[in-house]
């Protein structure tokens, strides 16, 4: 039997491990530095509530993806929109931004005067320049550059380089139609109230899990590791993590941008407006958004618990939408050999969600 291993025991590692299971004829390892599988989609408990580390719904436009994961993990569908805060309003509006929320606005004469100057088909260079010129700068000031500077951690948006649309369009960016089920995609959650956590057992039932544990040394021209000061050889490497540490940072380190999170309770039993499950703070305030998680987990209790995110360089949860921090990415991807894969968001350096963890888990097993 080929033996395997993974690195890293978050959605991506333990889908691989599954991936693997399915297709059979391994023996797979896989080492989490962590004390538990699951990375901040494991479901952690705060008075009784039971939360993740950000809201982690499942959000796919792919059916068969959904279906794939639904057959482990039930998953209840959502119907729920997105509200931003606009401190120098005084007003919440939705997001994306809708064409009957500009009516409200205090500078609205101004909006619509920009719009109706908006020169289409312009190439952007940056996400400065493609906000600016499909909704002018009054609603770019308002929706995205504060948002977008703390979120990212930087001092100007013109460093947004990377996926952004080839040309803008006038107006593309507000929708007039219904507020609700704007967007093609399914949102869901699971009924089970420790969330995705029965998957992460199930996936990686019969693969060996070791926890607490940090690999010493890479050889991934021969597929082996020191972990514990012992030399392991491996037929396939699948990798997780961040792929400059593989190489020991040898042409830099790669950038990322993290999260500061925390929970509190509030003595009411619901806290937002029925059909809105997270709030965005697009200002300069440091936080970016709030969680009402009972919205998700439909946990029972006279109380609500809320999560709040602030942006920081506190871990490695975001990959940067800049050219040169992919680059540097592909670059040390292009120089693992034959056998080794690097997937999922920090592996793929590609700012993804759950859905295409498993599609990438898939891909790689598609391929052997």
């Amino acid at each position: 039997m080929k033996k395997a291993l993974i690195i890293g025991g978050g959605f991506s590692g333990c889908a691989s491990a599954h991936q693997l299971s399915i297709k059979g004829g391994w023996d797979v390892t896989l080492i989490e530095q962590g004390p538990f599988l699951g990375a901040g989609v494991r479901t952690q408990w705060y008075g009784g509530h039971p939360y993740t580390y950000g809201p982690r719904h499942f959000l796919t436009k792919d059916e068969n993806i959904f279906n794939f994961l639904n057959k482990y993990v039930p998953l209840r569908k959502l119907d729920h929109t997105f509200i931003t805060y606009i401190e120098q309003d005084q007003q919440f509006y939705n997001f994306p931004i809708h064409y009957d929320d500009i009516q409200k606005m205090p500078d609205k004469d101004i909006v619509k005067s920009e719009l109706e100057n908006i020169k289409e088909n312009v190439k952007p260079n940056n996400l400065e320049d493609y906000w600016i010129n499909t909704v002018g700068k009054t609603l770019y000031e308002k929706f995205a550059k504060y948002y977008n500077l703390k979120m990212w951690q930087i001092d100007d948006n013109k460093l947004i380089d990377s996926n952004i649309p080839e040309w803008t369009s006038k107006g593309s960016l507000i929708y007039k139609g219904e507020i609700k089920n704007f967007h093609d995609s399914i949102s869901a959650y699971p009924y089970a109230k420790n969330g995705y956590d029965d998957y992460f057992d199930i996936s990686t039932e019969g693969t060996k899990v070791l926890l607490n544990s940090k690999i010493e040394n890479y050889d991934l021209k021969n597929k082996e590791i020191i972990l514990n000061g012992e030399k392991l050889k491996y037929d396939l490497i699948i990798n997780t993590i961040s792929p400059d540490i593989l190489y020991n940072f040898c042409y830099g380190k790669l950038k990322f941008v993290g999260l500061d999170f925390h929970t509190f309770v509030l003595p009411v039993e619901n806290c937002f407006p029925d059909d809105v499950f997270f709030i965005y703070f697009s200002g300069k305030e440091k936080h970016k958004r709030l969680v009402e998680y009972k919205k998700f987990t439909q946990h029972k209790s006279p109380h609500t618990l809320i999560g709040i995110e602030f942006p920081s360089m506190n871990g490695k949860h975001y990959t940067l939408p800049i050219s040169t921090e992919i680059n540097l990415a592909q670059k040390y991807i292009a120089e693992m050999p034959d056998g080794v894969f690097s997937i999922g968001r920090a592996g793929s350096y590609q700012y993804i969600d759950i859905d295409d963890c498993i599609k990438q888990a898939m891909e790689v097993a598609d391929q052997l």
